[in-house]
C-alpha cells in the first residue's frame, strides 16, 4: 500500500505542485469548510425561525431588541465580528480557568460564533419578509377552520414563508460559503488556509488559489442545484399547467 502511495505521489509531483501531502491539506481544508459553513447554517436556521416569529411580533419588547441584533450584524463587516470574538474572547475574566476554555482556544469555535450570529441575522430577516408577504387570505382560511394562532402560524404561515424565502435563503448559503474564505485569518485551517500554505510552500500562487477557486465553483454549483431541484419540488404547485 505505502508503494502504491509513493508512486501515486512521485506521479503527481512530476506533473504539478499538487502532491498527495499537498491535496491532503486541501482535503482536510474542504472537510474544514463544509463543517464550519454547515454547522453554522444549521444552528443559524434554527435560532432564526423564532427569532423571525418575535420580529413579526406586534409588541415593541419583542421585536425591537431583536432588530438591533440584525441590524448590528447586518451592518458591520463580518471579518470585523471575527475579530471581536477570536480576539475578545480571551479578554473575558476567568474565561481561561474554565472548561470553556479548552473549547473555545482553537480558533473553529470563535469562527463558527461568528458565522453562526452573522447568518442567524441575515436569516431572520429573510423569513421575517417572508412571514409579512403571508397572503392574507390563508390567514382568514385558517381562522375560518378554527386554527387558533399558534397552529396557524405552524401549519400555514411557516409553510408558506418557507417556500416564499427559499431563493432568498440559496443566496445567503451561497453568501456564507464565500464569506468563510476568511476564516483563514484566525489561524484556521480552511480551504483558502490550505492554498496559502501550498502557495508558501512553493511559491505558486497562481496553481494554488485557482485549485482553490476551482473547489469553490464547484461547491457552489451544487449548492445551486440543491435548491433549485427544492424549488421545483416545493413551488410545482406555481408554474403554470400544460
Amino acid at each position: 500500500m505505502q508503494a502504491l502511495l509513493d508512486w501515486l505521489d512521485g506521479l503527481l509531483a512530476n506533473n504539478s505542485i499538487f502532491t498527495l501531502q499537498t491535496l491532503s491539506f486541501y482535503g482536510d481544508g474542504l472537510t474544514t469548510t463544509v463543517q464550519l459553513v454547515f454547522l453554522s447554517l444549521i444552528i443559524g436556521l434554527v435560532m432564526a425561525v423564532p427569532l423571525a416569529i418575535g420580529r413579526s411580533s406586534r409588541h415593541g419588547f419583542i421585536k425591537w431588541p431583536i432588530f438591533l441584533y440584525t441590524y448590528v450584524f447586518r451592518g458591520t463587516p463580518l471579518l470585523i465580528q471575527l475579530y471581536l470574538i477570536y480576539y475578545g474572547v480571551v479578554f473575558v475574566e476567568g474565561i481561561q480557568d474554565t472548561w470553556l476554555w479548552a473549547i473555545i482556544k482553537e480558533p473553529f469555535m470563535p469562527a463558527l460564533f461568528a458565522f453562526t450570529l452573522n447568518t442567524a441575522a441575515y436569516t431572520t430577516e429573510i423569513f421575517r419578509g417572508a412571514i409579512k408577504a403571508t397572503p392574507q387570505g390563508e390567514i382568514e382560511a385558517a381562522r375560518a377552520y378554527g386554527m387558533s394562532p399558534a397552529l396557524a402560524l405552524r401549519r400555514i404561515v411557516l409553510p408558506s414563508a418557507f417556500r416564499r424565502a427559499l431563493p432568498a435563503y440559496g443566496n445567503e448559503v451561497i453568501f456564507m460559503l464565500h464569506a468563510s474564505a476568511i476564516a483563514s485569518v484566525v489561524t484556521l485551517m480552511d480551504l483558502t488556509g490550505a492554498a496559502r500554505f501550498v502557495y508558501a510552500r512553493f511559491y505558486a500562487p497562481f496553481d494554488a488559489f485557482l485549485f482553490v477557486a476551482a473547489i469553490y465553483l464547484c461547491l457552489t454549483f451544487t449548492i445551486l442545484y440543491f435548491f433549485r431541484f427544492l424549488e421545483k419540488r416545493l413551488l410545482a404547485h406555481l408554474r403554470p399547467m400544460t
